[in-house]
């Protein structure tokens, strides 16, 4: 009977996440290899690193390939939960030990789960078609093999994962493949009291400020309605925490049927860092937006001077869909633009109405810089920041520059 190893794709592009299926095979002799020693450094070839520091090995390696753009891939093997001393035990043993004859020296092996899952992350490699990829896993599934028996190696379930990985806006679960993130994941879990803070807090005052501000809703939507033809509501398509598509909503301050395609040509050269500060009223050191925009009504101009066209938001933020402070949630063609690091602000935190870029500069700083804040935010996120931001809004909103 011939080898077989077959990938089969989980999403669209052939660059998503994989899992391996494979064919029964004759049995193969074992031999039964000593104790894997669990390493908590990459010491030398062979040794298996701990699940903390593969996962910072991971975490770092991400931010290599944003900065020299030349991809990885994260192999993962999985024998399934084990118990020390096991049957089960031993074949993940000897799956590590295979693992010797199958990477390079410059390649990393570690616990993705301990005692149940081992990855291998394979760096420097040009991934120009899935042959790299089959020839990667074509050679470690012969050595395997060649040390396991063919039950053994029936019940090993083998993935592999690319990054950057591809996301996909019309997909409504989780675009961003998780599996990448283990670090992020893991901070996430370890911080959960503060989450669940956070959550409580936009709750109580969406809740409050929808309640005390409705009188305003109603003269705003009276105003929208009688001086335009369209909906008092714009809602579009953005995208949120972890590339997560939802539906956004606004106050509309523009005329229906208008043309974004300027737009979005702005915002590709503002993402390149090639667009230039655009003057409000002939005045100032002008800002990075389109200002003067003949698609604006005039009930809107003021609503986007005031950014009272925001405060539908606040229903977003009672869905769970945006915080009260966090990064601003890109359009789908902004998130097209990005550069692979620029993904962060949107993995790291939730979107949210305000943020340190809205009271720091506003649309008066570069993107790159903008993005900048917003991972300053992530790391050092708390309820008592969440709060200076809250009270540096008001102030943040008489300079006038409108959110987008």
């Amino acid at each position: 009977m011939h080898d077989i190893l077959q990938a089969a794709p989980m999403g669209s592009s052939p660059w998503h996440s994989k899992e391996l299926h494979v064919a029964s095979r004759p049995t193969a002799s074992v031999s039964r290899p000593p104790e894997l020693s669990r390493s908590q450094g990459p010491s030398g070839p062979g040794e298996v690193l701990s699940e903390e520091t593969f996962h910072r090995i991971i975490a770092r390696e991400r931010k290599r390939s944003e900065r020299s753009q030349r991809p990885f891939v994260l192999l993962l093997i999985d024998t399934g939960r084990t118990q020390p001393g096991d049957r089960q035990g031993r074949l993940l043993l000897d799956t590590l030990s295979a693992l010797r004859g199958a990477t390079r020296e410059t390649d990393v092996t570690g616990w993705y789960r301990s005692g149940a899952v081992v990855g291998v992350m394979f760096t420097e490699i040009a991934l120009e078609s899935n042959a790299v990829l089959s020839t990667i896993l074509s050679r470690i599934g012969s050595i395997l093999r060649d040390q396991l028996d063919s039950d053994e190696f029936s019940r090993i379930k083998f993935s592999f994962h690319v990054f950057p990985d591809d996301w996909d806006s019309e997909e409504m679960d989780r675009p961003s493949n998780p599996t990448l993130y283990p670090d992020l994941e893991k901070r996430q879990r370890a911080n959960w009291l503060g989450r669940a803070t956070k959550r409580m807090i936009d709750v109580l005052g969406s809740l409050a400020l929808l309640a005390m501000l409705s009188p305003v809703f109603l003269i705003i939507a009276a105003a929208v309605k009688l001086t335009s033809n369209g909906p008092v509501l714009f809602r579009q398509k953005r995208i949120g925490e972890h590339g997560t598509p939802f539906t956004f909503l606004k106050f509309r301050s523009m005329y229906m049927n208008n043309d974004a395609s300027e737009h979005q040509e702005y915002v590709r050269q503002l993402i390149a860092g090639q667009a230039k500060k655009k003057s409000v009223d002939g005045k100032g050191a002008g800002v990075f937006k389109l200002t003067n925009d003949p698609r604006i009504t005039p009930v809107g101009r003021v609503l986007r001077r005031s950014s009272l066209d925001e405060l539908p938001q606040l229903i977003n933020v009672l869905r769970g869909e945006m915080s009260l402070v966090g990064p601003r949630p890109p359009v789908p063609y902004e998130v097209e633009a990005y550069e692979t690091w620029h993904r962060r602000r949107l993995l790291e935190a939730k979107p949210g109405i305000t943020g340190l870029w809205q009271v720091h500069g506003r649309s008066r700083v570069e993107f790159d810089d903008m993005v900048r804040l917003d991972l300053r935010y992530a790391r050092d996120c708390s309820p008592l920041l969440d709060l200076k931001i809250l009270l540096q809004t008001p102030k943040a909103v008489m300079g006038g520059d409108g959110a987008c």
